[in-house]
C-alpha cells in the first residue's frame, strides 16, 4: 500500500528526511510544507555571506524546489504554512501565505521539523526597524539590505553564542564598528570560561568591543534612525544597528496545539525512533528535546549534524526498517577571526551542575612537529572519570588542528574509550601535521599518570593555600621577566634544580610550575623521588593566566 508522508518544514532534519523515504520507497506520496521559499539551505553559512567570505547567495542554496522535486519527486509546497493537526483525522490545515487559501491535507505518517526561532525578548523597542535577527535567507537578506543601502558606520551583536560571534566577526568584515554584548562572563558557552579566555583576546584584537556581564533592557530610536541601548548596568550604548542572537528556542506551537508532549526544555518529546507521543507523528531537527550522550539529561541541541541523522533515521522507522538514535553529544566548532574554538561531550560547568565526579587536564602544545614552520599552538582541556578515566568531554582553542583533535576526542567518548586508550591512539605524523606524540597522545599521558598516582596535579583555578605550600618555578629567568610568575614562587630553573635541592625544605608541599606543565611535571618527578611532597599545576602558568582573566 502506497504511505502518504507529510513533512512540516525543510532544511536539515524535513530534507534529509524528504531524500531518505524516496530513496527506500520510489511508490511514495511525499508532501513537503515550508513557510518561506526556501526547503534546504545552508542556514550556518549566512553570516559568511554577509561578511563576504561566501561571495555567491546562490551557493547557500542546497536544494530549491525546483531541483528536489526534479530528482527526488517530492511534492514542494511553500510559502504554506500547517497551522492544525487532527491526530484523530490524521489531517492537517494548511494557510497558503500568497494567496490566503486554507485547506485540509491527509497523511498516513507526519514528520515534524519546524526548526527553532531566535528567542526575542520584550523588551521595550525589539521590533524596530533596524533590530535584526538571523535565522533564514530573508533575514540574511534584510541584514545584507541594510548594510548596502545605508551603511551604517556602528553595530551591536546581543548574545556571545555561534551565531553572535560569527555575526560580529562579518560585521567586522564589512568595516562595521562591532560591539557585543553577554550577559554571562565569557562568550561561546559550550566551552568553559578560561578557555574563553584566547578567543576574548582575540575579538578584541580584531576591533571587536567587548562588553560581558551586561544584558539589555531597552532600545529607543532618535529621529535619526540612531538607536540607544539601555543596559542592565545603566550604560548607554548609540549605534546604527541591532543584531539579536542571543539564542533559539524550539517552534513548538503546533505541536501544542496538536497535543503533543513536549519536553523540559519546550522541545518536542520523542523516543529513540523518533515517534512523538501520538501515534504516527514523528518529529526531528532543533524542535526536539534530546538526551545528552554524557549526562543523559534532556538537552536542547540545535546542530545540523543530528538533524540530518534524525531525518534519515525517521524514514528507517516509517518503513519498518529499525533505526535508532543514540543521543547526542553537542560536537561542535566556531570560527572566531584567525581562532577556532570546538568542544564535545560534557563541559566542566555541565558536571558541575549535574554533581557528577570528573577530573580535568590542561595541555598546550603545538598542532605539529615545533621544528617545521608555521606551529601554533593548541589549547586543550580534557575532562574524565577519576574512577575509570572515561572521557566525558574536551574543549580546544588554537590556529589550526583544533577540528581534528576534538573530532578525534568525540569519537573516543561516543566509543566509551578512556583516557588509558589515548596513549595509544596512533595518528597521522608527519612535521607538517602533527607531532610523534600528538596533544592527543599528551593528553593521555598526563590524564593517565594522574589517575595512576604517578602525577600528582592541581588545578589553576584551586591553588592550594598556606603556610605550608611553596610554588616552585622552574622556567627561566629570562621567561620569568618576559611573562610574570605567581606572587611569591621560588625560582630554580629546571637544569639547575638538583644541585639546589638545599634550598627547598622538606616540611611544605611544593608546587611545580613551568610555562605549560611539562618541566613541571619533570621536576615533580624529581622532587617526589628526592622526599618531597609536590603537586605540578596541570598546564602550568599558561593555564594559570587563563584562569586569572575569566570574564575579561
Amino acid at each position: 500500500m502506497t504511505k502518504k508522508i507529510l513533512i512540516v518544514g525543510g532544511v536539515a532534519g524535513g530534507a534529509s528526511a524528504a531524500a531518505r523515504l524516496r530513496r527506500i520507497d520510489e511508490t511514495a506520496q511525499i508532501i513537503m510544507f515550508e513557510r518561506d521559499q526556501f526547503i534546504s539551505f545552508a542556514n550556518c553559512g549566512l553570516p559568511y555571506h554577509i561578511g563576504g567570505e561566501i561571495e555567491d547567495r546562490n551557493a547557500l542554496l542546497v536544494q530549491t524546489p525546483e531541483s528536489m522535486h526534479a530528482r527526488f519527486n517530492i511534492d514542494i509546497r511553500i510559502q504554506s504554512e500547517v497551522v492544525d493537526i487532527d491526530a484523530q483525522a490524521k489531517q492537517v490545515s494548511v494557510h497558503r501565505l500568497d494567496t490566503g487559501e486554507r485547506y485540509q491535507e491527509s497523511y498516513d505518517e507526519l514528520i515534524l521539523s519546524p526548526g527553532a526561532k531566535p528567542i526575542m525578548p520584550p523588551i521595550p523597542g525589539i521590533d524596530l526597524a533596524s533590530v535584526f535577527s538571523l535565522r533564514n535567507i530573508p533575514d540574511m537578506d534584510r541584514i545584507i539590505h541594510k548594510l548596502d543601502i545605508d551603511a551604517p558606520r556602528s553595530a551591536v551583536v546581543i548574545g556571545g553564542g555561534f551565531i553572535g560571534i560569527e555575526m560580529a566577526e562579518a560585521l567586522v568584515h564589512r568595516k562595521v564598528e562591532t560591539t557585543l554584548i553577554e550577559l554571562s562572563n565569557q562568550v561561546m558557552p559550550p566551552i568553559d570560561a578560561e578557555m574563553a579566555v584566547p578567543l576574548h583576546q582575540e575579538m578584541r584584537r580584531n576591533g571587536t568591543q567587548l562588553i560581558l556581564g551586561d544584558a539589555l533592557e531597552a532600545i529607543t530610536e532618535s529621529s535619526d534612525n540612531e538607536l540607544t541601548l539601555t543596559l542592565r548596568s545603566g550604560r548607554e550604548l548609540k549605534t546604527d544597528m541591532l543584531i539579536m542572537a542571543i539564542g533559539v528556542t524550539p517552534e513548538n506551537q503546533l505541536a501544542k496545539t496538536a497535543g503533543l508532549a513536549l519536553g523540559q526544555r519546550g522541545g518536542i518529546q520523542v523516543d529513540k525512533q523518533m515517534r512523538t507521543s501520538v501515534e504516527h507523528i514523528w518529529a526531528v531537527g532543533d524542535a526536539i528535546e534530546v538526551a545528552h550522550f554524557v549526562t543523559g539529561s534532556h538537552a536542547q541541541i540545535p546542530l545540523a549534524g543530528p538533524a540530518n541523522r534524525q531525518g534519515r533515521i525517521v524514514a528507517d522507522n516509517i518503513f519498518g526498517m529499525a533505526s535508532e538514535y543514540k543521543d547526542t553529544l553537542g560536537t561542535g566548532i566556531c570560527k572566531v577571526f584567525n581562532l577556532a574554538a570546538a568542544s564535545t561531550g560534557a563541559n566542566e560547568k555541565q558536571l558541575l551542575a549535574e554533581q557528577k565526579p570528573f577530573q580535568k587536564v590542561y595541555l598546550h602544545a603545538a598542532d605539529h612537529a615545533g621544528y617545521y614552520p608555521d606551529a601554533r599552538q593548541i589549547h586543550l582541556k580534557l575532562l574524565f572519570q577519576p574512577t575509570d578515566g572515561r572521557i566525558l568531554g574536551a574543549q580546544a582553542v588554537g590556529e589550526k588542528g583544533v577540528d581534528k583533535r576534538i573530532d578525534v576526542l568525540a569519537t573516543a567518548i561516543r566509543a566509551g574509550l578512556t583516557v588509558f586508550d589515548l596513549e595509544e591512539f596512533e595518528l597521522c605524523y608527519a612535521p607538517p601535521f602533527g607531532s610523534a606524540k600528538d596533544i592527543i597522545n599528551q593528553a593521555g599521558f598526563v590524564a593517565s599518570n594522574a589517575l595512576r598516582g604517578s602525577h600528582d596535579i592541581c588545578q589553576a583555578d584551586a591553588l592550594p593555600q598556606g603556610d605550608d605550600v611553596q610554588v616552585l618555578d622552574v622556567r627561566s629567568a629570562s621567561e620569568i621577566s618576559a611573562h610574570g610568575s605567581i606572587e611569591g614562587a621560588i625560582n630554580i630553573p629546571l637544569d639547575q634544580l638538583r644541585q639546589n635541592l638545599q634550598r627547598l625544605p622538606k616540611d611544605k608541599t611544593w608546587v611545580t610550575l613551568c610555562a605549560v606543565g611539562l618541566r613541571g611535571y619533570v621536576a615533580q618527578r624529581m622532587l617526589v623521588q628526592h622526599g618531597y611532597s609536590v603537586l605540578n599545576m596541570t598546564g602550568g602558568y599558561t593555564s594559570y593566566l587563563m584562569a586569572q582573566q575569566v570574564g575579561r
